[in-house]
């Protein structure tokens, strides 16, 4: 199919059936002053749900999100919906951001307008990109696979189509973080014919690291990641392991519940960001929820979900990445990597350890964020030229 324009509208059957569903919560109970430590906190989750079935705007976020500019087109069978913003400098870098779980799209909506238009944002017209952020498949408006192995690399391959075969780049920029580092890497390995350079702000869990039974071979700072790590997987992993081995199982509770969809998402958001606690430091009530909504509006929590079995269990060896890479670490993300293993695995021409921030990083700190991909990115400029 070519590519169409793409216009977000929710039906009122759909707005009608989650209000209705927000009105009738069942609420489990809670022990007697639990907080976070056992899981979504209920007063909290109370209070949001409130919120959303007696505040929140759907149709004032949807008019709001059809302002960026969104198209779809299908690629190996999948449809996959993406904005796509033109720079507004002499000669923009095509780029494409790839985002995560339990994110999407709207991860960039807030850094789109400090990459296509720097000048208007204290920054330099010649440092302008275009912006392409696609839905991954099985997130938002994109479509579901139908067959397994729609995986990183998968989505790679098609990323690379994306860009040349339906928008006509020879030549583009690649970032992520989360699933989407994962991603832009396996477009690196696959294809550096096609990229200036990849920018990430992390590198995934080094199962390398956690597996190895030489520690001799590792550092010290190595073999602190590895501590940290396991101690994380115990304490903060569940999500993860039963999303690579049951997520049908996961599905049918919180594709059926938005209660239990929000209260699924909300942890990670304050557990993953650099919130110190306080989800309001960071975010606004309507941020949370409209990513929510993309994911209850759209019924692809189960999908989503199920690319974490997909990539446990159908995904090749990455090898070393020689394609320049600018590495963005922000302090409050999950498990920052030894920069020995990251230096040994990556062409890593630039590392940037940034002030502030969390897991969610173009959420939270986009003009940080925006600046490192600029400065990364200066290099390339002349070669764009020609």
């Amino acid at each position: 199919m070519p590519i169409e324009r793409f216009h977000i509208h929710v039906s009122d059957e759909i707005l009608e059936d989650l209000k209705y569903r927000l009105h009738h919560t069942r609420w489990p109970d809670q022990i007697e002053n639990a907080r976070w430590e056992r899981g979504t906190e209920l007063c909290y989750l109370k209070s949001l749900v409130s919120y959303w079935k007696d505040h929140y705007d759907w149709r004032a976020q949807e008019s709001k999100l059809n302002r960026l500019s969104q198209f779809c087109c299908n690629i190996d069978g999948i449809d996959v919906h993406f904005v796509h913003e033109r720079g507004k400098g002499p000669n923009p870098i095509p780029i494409i951001l790839t985002h995560g779980w339990p994110d999407s799209y709207l991860r960039y909506e807030k850094i789109i307008p400090l990459l296509t238009d720097p000048a208007s944002h204290d920054g330099n017209p010649e440092d302008s990109f275009d912006v392409i952020v696609p839905s991954l498949p099985g997130f938002g408006f994109s479509s579901h696979p139908k067959h397994s192995g729609v995986n990183n690399y998968r989505i790679s391959e098609m990323w690379a189509k994306l860009m040349t075969e339906e928008l006509g780049y020879n030549k583009f920029a690649a970032a992520g973080g989360d699933i989407g580092s994962g991603v832009t890497r396996y477009l690196a390995s696959n294809h550096p014919e096609l990229l200036f350079g990849i920018h990430l702000t992390d590198v995934g869990i080094i199962r390398s690291l956690m597996t190895s039974s030489d520690q001799a071979e590792l550092s010290g700072e190595e073999l602190r990641y590895k501590k940290n790590a396991s101690e994380w997987i115990a304490q903060e992993g569940g999500y993860m392991s039963l999303q690579s081995t049951r997520p049908q199982t996961l599905a049918y509770g919180i594709t059926d519940s938005p209660a239990g969809l929000a209260g699924w998402i909300i942890e990670k958001y304050r557990s993953w960001s650099d919130c110190h606690g306080n989800l309001q430091h960071r975010f606004s009530e309507d941020e949370l929820i409209t990513n929510i909504m993309l994911y209850w509006v759209t019924n692809t929590m189960g999908s989503s979900t199920r690319m974490y079995y997909e990539n446990s269990h159908s995904l090749p060896p990455l090898g070393y990445i020689e394609v320049p890479t600018g590495i963005a670490l922000f302090p409050a993300d999950i498990l920052l990597p030894p920069k020995e293993w990251v230096m040994r695995n990556l062409n890593v021409t630039r590392w940037t350890l940034l002030p502030r921030g969390g897991h969610f990083t173009a959420m939270e700190e986009p003009e940080l964020l925006a600046q490192d991909i600029r400065a990364f990115y200066k290099q390339f400029r002349v070669e764009n030229n020609h």
